[in-house]
């Protein structure tokens, strides 16, 4: 019987592998050619109180990226890029830009849509896929504008699956994790499976340098599907943090937690309210703030809760209250109010809007 050298045995091991590498390589090559071109960078520009009091106020520009889902101009997006947004536009890898307005975010989950002005010529949008399809393990790629560079390619893997509440009245919002590097500017971009559908939109990663450190989150797309494309969207425009305790009584606030505005885009439901932001720049225990803009109390009657007090009083978590607001103004239709309390300049005043979308 002829015995097979170690040597043979060896030489065709690599060879095997050398060729596992070139189809994975050809693949990855394949389904970026395929989607590439739907990817764009997202720019913003934002006005906001400048960093000291003798200063103008300042116009702050934003750039993160996103991908094209539908023929009639309908661009997914991380709602961070743009909740606070006044200007955004749109950019192809071909160099066509075009301008854009959010007409849904949801922060809770950091996506957001945006719509454009007109289609891109030539362009095809990319699919929606089935992300509770993708398992862990799978191979997936990211594209995006790390550091404004358009059309950069990251490999990787689908490292792990989360869900943020398991509310039976509200859609689950998950995130899946990746070690594919992510970097400042991703933000918002399409996560591929390796047929070219999007599974998810980059959210954020966790990182102590601020680079990548293959802990990369993006929104699982059947979240985004939930929260902005299966029902009417809606864009706050509000960027706000709660504030409880000594803070709360410091601004003499009249109950145990508000959402201290900091930021509301141009157009947004917010910016429609008359809703105030922050005009004042302060730094408190290392977080820097604005102040001088209004506190929302309460949305259509529900009021914000004091998050460290909500188990323990046997009320609603924080997420739970957060959805409950949400869903009241996604429920509304045109031509219905929205009132929103808020608490200014040591009064309390009911600002109210019609719903037109």
């Amino acid at each position: 019987m002829k015995t097979r050298s170690p040597f043979a045995f060896m030489l065709s091991l690599l060879t095997f592998s050398a060729i596992s590498i070139t189809t994975n390589a050809q693949e990855v090559r394949d389904a970026f050619r395929k989607v590439s071109h739907s990817v764009v960078i997202v720019r913003t520009k934002r006005v906001e109180a400048a960093r000291s009091g003798d200063q103008p106020m300042a116009i702050v520009d934003g750039l993160g990226s996103g991908v094209l889902i539908s023929n009639d101009g309908k661009i997914l997006t991380a709602a961070h890029v743009v909740q606070t947004a006044d200007v955004a536009s749109v950019e192809f890898p071909d160099g066509q830009e075009i301008a854009a307005r959010v007409i849904g975010s949801d922060v809770q989950s950091d996506v957001a849509l945006l719509q454009l002005k007109e289609m891109p010529k030539g362009v095809t949008p990319a699919m929606l896929g089935d992300s509770d399809k993708v398992e862990v393990g799978d191979q997936i790629f990211v594209i995006g504008a790390p550091y404004g560079i358009s059309q950069t390619l990251s490999v990787g893997h689908l490292s792990g699956r989360h869900r943020l509440n398991t509310n039976n009245q509200s859609p689950s919002v998950e995130f899946l994790q990746t070690d594919a590097a992510i970097n400042t500017g991703n933000s918002g971009g399409p996560m591929f499976d390796m047929e070219g559908n999007v599974i998810g939109i980059v959210s954020s990663i966790m990182s102590r340098t601020g680079g990548s450190e293959g802990l990369a989150f993006a929104t699982a797309t059947n979240t985004a599907k939930q929260l902005l494309l299966e029902r009417k969207p809606f864009w706050s425009g509000i960027d706000g943090l709660v504030v409880t305790g000594a803070l709360a009584k410091a601004i003499n606030l009249p109950q145990a937690a508000g959402v201290l505005v900091q930021r509301i885009g141009d157009g947004s439901i917010g910016s429609h309210l008359g809703i105030n932001p922050g005009t004042l720049r302060v730094t408190i225990q290392g977080t820097d703030l604005l102040l001088g803009g209004d506190v929302i109390l309460s949305v259509n009657n529900i009021s914000v809760i004091d998050p460290s007090s909500a188990q323990s009083l046997g009320n609603l978590t924080s997420d739970e209250n957060y959805e409950r607001i949400y869903n009241s103004v996604a429920v509304l239709k045109p031509g219905d109010p929205l009132i929103v309390t808020v608490f200014r300049e040591g009064k309390v005043l009911k600002l109210t809007t019609t719903i037109d979308r």
